[in-house]
């Protein structure tokens, strides 16, 4: 069933792409690059809409398709299972892709990447460690940060003018203040993954283990109980809420004073008055985690220097600060430092108002390693 649903897949992929590279080439145009991207339908619209019709007003005889995989980790693994098809081909269908953390570890075991990305001009404003090492594997120059959604603590200082700092300080202010802190637990989505991930780093000390260096080892997971236990204790004096929209609204009603928020969506109900304008973000330690997206070029991409100016234009300070920043509140996927000049100082102060680009550097984490991960997911349920 599986292979057969994975044949029908990638055949509609295949139709969809010629189906558009046939329509393209009515028209002027000399290069059609073809752009998959995974992800919500927001990164459709931001291809479509954005970023595939600024890239041919500076670049005419260059036009872009967008292909939408689909959000999630299942997005990426439609886009790997195509480049594994093409594998064999002189020149695959894909010329460039964007893809989740996970992409890199099946494609990297596959060698069906370019190294490309030491040879862009805005490799030189990378300093996300997201961009060397994913989920253990070195892909050091085989891919380049479009983006970083982050999750951090939103709070809101009418309640709350001294938050807690750590993990170790919150621990401490529950205690004082049932029912205040609030957040999904495991299953209501993905921030409050990431608090519970953060709590076992905080615990246990190996989060360089756990999320970059491996390797897993199943006698690790017996040393989680004792922070589990404690996790549970914990969630006595908390909130528990439905889901990361859930969690927002609880914020903005005053029914939780603190709770883990992704940046990006805090900053959008922020903008758009679903919150209290006083509402605040802090990156407590030892961190918390958080996830990029790259983009990637196959080895036999049919375009390479097309797909590298692409993806060059794409990570510039401008672009990045216009349509990256501004236009979807994520951070950005380059240096934050290096789009000051591109954005107002409003924007700038609002998105690093709280949590600063060497706060990123240093409390921005990754997920675990996908062994681990699921690991840690069993044991807390």
């Amino acid at each position: 069933m599986f292979k057969t649903l994975k044949r029908f897949w990638l055949t509609l992929l295949s139709i969809v792409l010629l189906v558009g590279l046939f329509s393209m080439s009515i028209g002027a145009e000399k290069v059609k690059l073809v752009y998959m991207t995974a992800g919500d339908v927001n990164m459709l619209a931001l291809g479509q809409h954005v970023l595939g019709p600024k890239f041919n007003e500076k670049f005419p005889d260059v036009s872009v398709m967008t292909v939408h995989t689909g959000p999630g980790n299942a997005g990426s693994r439609l886009i790997f299972e195509k480049m594994l098809a093409d594998k064999d081909k002189e020149e695959g269908d894909i010329d460039v892709a964007i893809v989740h953390e996970i992409f890199l570890k099946w494609a990297m075991e596959e060698d069906l990447l370019l190294n490309y990305a030491k040879e862009l001009e805005t490799w030189k404003y990378i300093t996300s460690p997201f961009a060397k090492n994913a989920l253990g594997v070195n892909v050091e120059g085989y891919c380049m940060p479009m983006f970083h959604s982050q999750t951090v603590l939103a709070y809101n200082p009418k309640y709350l003018p001294d938050p807690p700092k750590s993990y170790a300080e919150l621990v401490e202010w529950v205690k004082k203040n049932p029912g205040k802190f609030g957040y999904n637990g495991i299953k209501g989505g993905m921030s409050g993954v990431a608090f519970s991930v953060g709590w076992i780093y905080w615990k246990t000390g190996k989060y360089e283990k756990y999320a970059i260096t491996g390797p897993f080892e199943e006698t690790e997971i017996a040393t989680w109980e004792q922070p589990v236990k404690e996790l549970k204790e914990f969630d006595k004096y908390v909130t528990l809420t439905g889901g990361n929209v859930a969690t927002l609204d609880a914020l903005n009603r005053g029914e939780i004073w603190i709770g883990p928020v992704w940046v990006d969506m805090f900053l959008s109900w922020l903008a758009e008055g679903k919150l209290d304008p006083a509402s605040r973000i802090i990156l407590p330690e030892p961190g918390m985690p958080g996830q990029p997206m790259h983009f990637v070029i196959p080895k036999n991409s049919p375009h390479p220097e097309e797909a590298k100016k692409f993806v060059e234009f794409v990570t510039s300070p401008m672009t990045q600060a216009e349509d990256i920043v501004k236009r979807f509140n994520w951070y950005p996927g380059i240096d934050g430092s290096y789009i000051k000049d591109f954005v107002p100082q409003e924007t700038f102060d609002t998105i690093y108002k709280d949590v600063t680009p060497e706060m990123l550097a240093k409390y921005g984490l990754a997920f675990p390693l996908g062994d681990y991960n699921t690991a840690m997911l069993e044991a807390l349920e």
